[in-house]
């Protein structure tokens, strides 16, 4: 009896797959796209399992904004770069075009139920009660953490190099960054001393330690496949499968979540007495916690939304927040004259600093120092820490195109139907690379172009610079403002009073496609994240 079920619920999901197949072949199948790898794995082994971003520019400069890829079982999926077809998908059509449910499972998975994971009427009654704590007053007020912080990298590394024979040392720079990046969203998020930067043992340090490289990078065929099929199944069900399923990558975002519960509900009671008491901080979960009072009993979060949130913040803080920076000094390391400039520039506005009888840099320091502002995006657009993102429509649509395709008849569109489910990967790493928009040599590290250009091209998609790095619409990241103002107060301090250069390991650096983007050395994928720099003291003027 028991194998007769198994067959038969084998069988129809067959038969769902068959289904769904013919309805989207009927529709996508004119439209060009690469060859599958084969009829189980589709196209998702060179997307997800090469470099990031390196399957998304062969498909960008074959098949332009738009192309037909498959999933497993020959399912027809869309990977777009297009811009005004993302200003479509991001900003006009709101949540006509949610997350795919397999995708929110891993966001539960890394976040619980929090601003990730949510959709529709959750995902904007979270929003709104979040909103208060990201603006740009809010975020200027936290920059004095961001600098503590970058202080504390400085006199660790200065002690390093200072016993170094030569004077300099070989410094991986993302391991030793990450633990100051989570001690600074620690405090500016929760007001909360987290202690990783002087304990490495620290439960919440280690939980956070390559987390999401050590669960997502190089991922198995095998793990690929039943991610995409994942797709099909309740998404109840697929998080209990995530729960307690084994595995090493579970078990690590299972420790994870248990350090992050421990703390984030510490929090969330001192918060709410403080609030009592009258004597709210000005940190992130503060304003959220205050926010939150406000909100009626049908709009506000509960406590385990709050949790989510502490959960969610610090993720996506500490994880972007390091690889992000350390992309940042390897840039300067690869370009001496980009470095020079940027500490001349850095020199000039201490200088300022000290006439005006200052002590640190202001939010508006950093708005007069164009080049900083200038290296600062090309980072982000060249090194999105977000390779894609992935949506499906919840009904029939028609996605416009900023550029005509041609489709396999010969016929010449500017827009494509789309039918309802149909699943779509949105390239974050090709639209930062589009030429239309970024110019001729939008392969090329070249922070000029922010300092060149004037005007707009094409249309607005990105919040920030238009770069699409921070997603856009409504779900685009809500901390970005704090994101920019921790990674410019971080290269303010590192490149005053430190000079970067290229080892020989960099040769075989991989930019590494582990839902997020970090950096590996090919062949040493146990080791984790690695960025190895030659660093040396500055000189100083």
């Amino acid at each position: 009896m028991d194998h007769l079920v198994t067959v038969l619920a084998f069988a129809l999901l067959c038969l769902l797959y068959a289904a769904l197949r013919a309805r989207n072949r009927a529709v996508l199948a004119d439209l060009p796209g690469p060859r599958p790898e084969s009829f189980l794995m589709g196209n998702l082994a060179e997307l997800h399992k090469e470099e990031a971003g390196k399957a998304d520019f062969r498909y960008q400069a074959e098949f332009g904004g738009v192309a037909r890829i498959k999933a497993p079982f020959g399912v027809d999926m869309l990977w777009i770069c297009d811009p005004k077809a993302l200003q479509y998908i991001y900003q006009t059509s709101g949540y006509n075009f949610p997350k795919q449910p397999e995708r929110r499972v891993l966001s539960g998975l890394m976040g619980d139920h929090g601003l990730t994971w949510a959709e529709g009427e959750t995902h904007k009654r979270q929003r709104k009660v979040m909103l208060p704590a990201f603006g740009s007053p809010e975020a200027k007020a936290l920059l004095p953490v961001f600098d503590h912080y970058a202080e504390q990298v400085t006199l660790k590394w200065r002690e390093i190099i200072e016993g170094s024979p030569d004077q300099t040392a070989v410094l991986n720079v993302i391991k030793l960054i990450a633990p100051a990046t989570l001690d600074a969203i620690g405090e500016a998020a929760f007001d909360y001393k987290l202690g990783c930067m002087e304990n490495s043992e620290n439960e919440l340090a280690q939980a956070y330690s390559s987390l999401v490289a050590g669960i997502f990078s190089s991922p198995s065929k095998s793990k690929l496949f039943w991610i995409s099929v994942a797709h099909y199944i309740p998404m109840r069900v697929a998080e209990w499968l995530y729960a307690n399923l084994p595995g090493k990558g579970l078990d690590k975002a299972r420790q994870n979540k248990r350090a992050a519960h421990t703390v984030a509900r510490q929090l969330l009671d001192s918060k709410s007495e403080a609030l009592l008491q009258s004597k709210g901080s000005r940190d992130v979960m503060s304003i959220i916690v205050r926010a939150n009072t406000s909100e009626n009993e049908k709009t506000k979060l509960a406590d385990d939304e709050m949790i989510a949130q502490m959960r969610t913040i610090m993720l996506a803080g500490q994880e972007t927040g390091s690889n992000t920076l350390s992309f940042a000094l390897y840039e300067l390391a690869r370009n001496p004259h980009y470095q020079e400039r940027l500490r001349v520039e850095i020199r000039t506005m201490e200088q300022a600093i000290r006439e005006r009888n200052g002590i640190t840099f202001t939010a508006s320091d950093f708005d007069g120092m164009p080049f900083l502002q200038a290296f600062v995006r090309e980072v982000l657009r060249y090194h999105p820490a977000v390779p894609h993102n992935y949506r499906q429509a919840a009904k029939d649509d028609v996605i416009p195109l900023s550029k005509p395709i041609r489709t396999l008849s010969g016929k010449i569109v500017d827009e494509i139907p789309i039918p309802k489910g149909t699943r779509v990967t949105l390239s974050l790493a090709a639209y930062n690379r589009e030429k239309d928009i970024w110019g001729e040599d939008a392969h090329v590290f070249n922070p000029e172009r922010f300092l060149n250009f004037s005007g707009k091209r094409g249309p607005t998609v990105g919040v920030f610079a238009n770069i699409l790095t921070f997603s856009g619409g409504i779900h685009a990241c809500i901390g970005w403002r704090l994101a920019i103002l921790e990674l410019q107060s971080f290269l303010v301090q590192l490149v005053s009073n430190f000079e970067f250069g290229l080892t020989e390991e960099l040769k075989r650096l991989r930019r590494e496609n582990a839902l997020v983007m970090v950096p590996t050395l090919e062949g040493e994928p146990e080791k984790g994240v690695q960025l190895p720099l030659k660093i040396s003291f500055a000189a100083q003027c």
